[in-house]
């Protein structure tokens, strides 16, 4: 099992800039990509960005341009860079690992965007 914590959401305000980390933990060995996902209020849980092992990158067309996924192998973690941020980019962000086995997921941290 892999256990994820995410950190840095918050309020900001449109335009502004933020950064979410998320730190894996457990069985890190069997993470194959790792991802981030988002789900507004009413709406369906998304995929925003994700970085597979050998760095690849994939974003949602909603964030492309805006939104930059990093991972640090060493530290076992990923980042997400958010900047020249909308209101429609308001969600509970959740980090995702995909595993060898079942994938994880993180508790969620909440991103409000004001206008």
């Amino acid at each position: 099992q892999v256990q994820l914590v995410e950190s840095g959401g918050g309020l900001v305000q449109h335009g502004g800039s933020l950064r979410l980390s998320c730190a894996a933990s457990g069985n890190i060995f069997s993470i194959r990509a790792m991802a981030w996902y988002r789900q507004a209020p009413g709406k369906e849980r998304e995929l925003v960005a994700v970085i597979a092992d050998g760095g690849g990158t994939n974003y949602a067309d909603s964030v492309k341009g805006r939104f930059t996924i990093s991972r640090d192998n060493a530290k076992n973690t990923v980042d997400l860079q958010m900047n020249s941020l909308k209101v429609e980019d308001t969600a509970v962000y959740y980090c995702n690992a995909r595993c060898r086995g079942p994938d994880s997921w993180g508790q969620g941290t909440q991103v409000t965007v004001s206008s």
